[in-house]
């Protein structure tokens, strides 16, 4: 039974056994003896143990673990044995005197302090892509101006979780350098005697002679080709996710103040997030929204740093739970929300009133929608709504949702009902918003205007507010309906509208569930369709013109040529047409 011994190996506790212990004393001694006239001696001997502490680290699954003679002997097959990098200050000269050289291995991403401005990410990221740094920084710079600021936090996010190179070990690993005693001693030798273009040329000469002393299989080159790509794969992977993650984050990061987060930024459309919102403010509902998907994609953005830096920190368990228990309280504040906001809708309010006209069956009426050039001079039917201020500078919420259905009837005068609509959390609460819908019709003698618009105090907010404007006309009557109201009485027959598109600016005789058309050419109107067929008119291109006029409600048809005027195929001498009607001389 081996006894184990306790050490403190670079402030690192480890447990090993004490054959393994007594192989690790030997060899770090015989490190030091090697260094005993070496300048920077101490510096090497704590850049050897950190190394080496950090392979332990690397080979133990938990803490408790005992550290055998097996795992040294790995360890310092890995370091290199002492006789392998035994030098003394030749190595300076032009006469190489080191029986290894220098190996290149793959990068680690570290951040350069020494050479870096702020937190030395671009240095780190140069010497990672092996590019100068002033491009590196060049392209933070052009990325943050571009993305408004927002790529700053993705310089802050690898300020936080890419280590710095604080030792040899690490920065021979962020060159690509393989970590073995005899590096981190040459590398601390360029330290104090910056020659490192010399130890550069003994390195990359001795390399060569290496590469050309033989060549690798047929098959180890196929096999380095296969991993090459997939470790250029997975590369790929990582940088999609930092892409996505990353360009995901900025939006998000600046749709939380566009949206007037905290009251910082008073944009106009915060106006109208207001009227559709029902309850909760702008700020918390953005906020929500920011955490319930920023976090996901904070750890996908995470997931792509760690597919490219082997050596990144990680963010710690306590952390991991914090964004966790944010997450789940922003989703589920997120669906509280909106179950209230499906609530607040779920129901459908009206109120109707209805008025007599002063229109008989033998009148004419003239019909027309009317604009507030206050709001808007527009005159057709949408279902969206703006955020207007009356003249009192009191906000209110704007409309065009105005539905015009013209309708016959029986009755001697005709009348116009005005139904209104909303939905709210309630019956009540939907009624008592429909009932606070401002709308106004006036008859000025035949003339009947109609707003083209709606409005309401913004205290109730937006929840699709309509009204609906319909007309009974007595039969008899004949109705002459404006250009401008065509877009409101574009209904489908579910509404019953007598009032055919495409029959505005003609005189229309109400009847029985329909209309005809006074001044209309025949042969241009489908009874069939209710439509105006342009393409079947019957144009005379001759000299000739016929057609035929109402007189007096008698039907006369009129044909003028070459030989004179012709009424029902009877010539006439003279045709009279004023004020006082039309008068015709046989």
């Amino acid at each position: 039974m081996n006894k184990t011994v306790n050490i403190n190996l670079a402030g690192i506790f480890f447990h090993i056994d004490e054959d393994a212990y007594a192989r690790l004393q030997r060899y770090l001694e015989a490190i030091k003896h090697s260094f005993s006239n070496t300048q920077g001696r101490d510096e090497i001997i704590s850049d050897i143990e950190a190394r080496i502490a950090e392979l332990f680290s690397e080979k133990r699954k938990d803490d408790r673990q005992v550290i055998s003679i097996k795992e040294v002997e790995e360890v310092i097959t890995i370091m290199g044995q002492p006789e392998d990098y035994m030098v003394d200050e030749e190595i300076f000269d032009d006469e190489p005197s080191r029986t290894k050289s220098t190996k290149t291995v793959g990068k680690q991403l570290f951040r350069d302090t020494e050479n870096g401005f702020v937190g030395g990410v671009s240095s780190g990221l140069g010497h990672y892509l092996g590019i100068e740094a002033i491009w590196v920084r060049l392209l933070w710079i052009l990325l943050t101006i571009f993305s408004s600021g927002a790529f700053v936090l993705i310089y802050i996010a690898f300020w936080i979780f890419v280590p710095e190179a604080k030792t040899t070990a690490d920065k021979l690993a962020m060159r690509g350098e393989e970590v073995t005693v005899s590096n981190i001693e040459r590398k601390i030798r360029e330290g104090f005697h910056d020659v490192s273009e010399s130890v550069k040329s003994v390195d990359y000469g001795k390399y060569g002679k290496k590469a050309s002393a033989g060549a690798t299989s047929a098959a180890t080159t196929l096999g380095d080709i296969i991993k090459f790509c997939l470790k250029l794969f997975v590369k790929f992977i990582g940088i999609l996710l930092l892409l996505i993650a990353g360009t995901t984050l900025i939006g998000l990061f600046v749709g939380l103040f566009a949206v007037g987060t905290f009251g910082i930024i008073d944009a106009p459309w915060t106006d109208y997030i207001d009227m559709v919102n029902s309850g909760a403010p702008i700020w918390l509902i953005s906020l929500l929204a920011f955490f319930a998907v920023g976090i996901p994609f904070f750890f996908l953005f995470v997931l792509g740093l760690k597919i490219l830096v082997k050596n990144l920190k990680s963010i710690g368990r306590v952390a991991l739970l914090t964004l966790l228990g944010v997450w789940l309280i922003s989703v589920i504040g997120l669906t509280v929300i909106g179950i209230g906001q499906a609530t607040n809708r779920a129901f459908d309010g009206e109120t109707a009133t209805t008025e007599k006209l002063n229109i008989s069956a033998k009148d004419t009426l003239f019909l027309r929608m009317r604009s507030n050039p206050e709001y808007s001079s527009n005159l057709y039917r949408s279902s969206d709504f703006r955020v207007e201020y009356d003249e009192n500078d009191n906000r209110i919420v704007y409309g065009r949702d105005i539905r015009l259905v013209v309708k016959s009837t029986k009755d001697s005068v005709a009348s116009l009902k005005i139904e209104k609509f909303a939905e709210g959390k309630n019956f009540k609460d939907a009624k008592e918003r429909a009932e606070n819908i401002n709308y106004s019709t006036s008859l000025i003698g035949n003339e009947l205007l109609l707003d083209g618009y709606l409005t309401s105090d913004s205290k109730y907010g937006y929840r699709d507010q309509e009204v609906q404007v319909t007309l009974f006309l007595p039969e008899g009557t004949t109705l002459y309906a404006d250009d401008n109201t065509y877009s409101f009485h574009s209904n489908q027959d579910y509404y019953g509208d007598i009032l055919k598109n495409g029959q505005e600016g003609h005189f229309l005789r109400i009847i029985d569930g329909e209309t005809i058309c006074e001044d209309c050419p025949t042969d241009s109107w489908d009874s069939d369709d209710d439509t105006w067929d342009e393409e079947e008119e019957d144009w005379d291109t001759s000299d000739d013109f016929n057609g035929r006029i109402n007189v007096n409600g008698e039907e006369m048809n009129i044909r003028i040529d070459d030989q004179g005027i012709e009424v029902n195929d009877q010539k006439v001498r003279r045709v009279k047409i004023d004020s006082n009607g039309i008068e015709i001389n046989n």
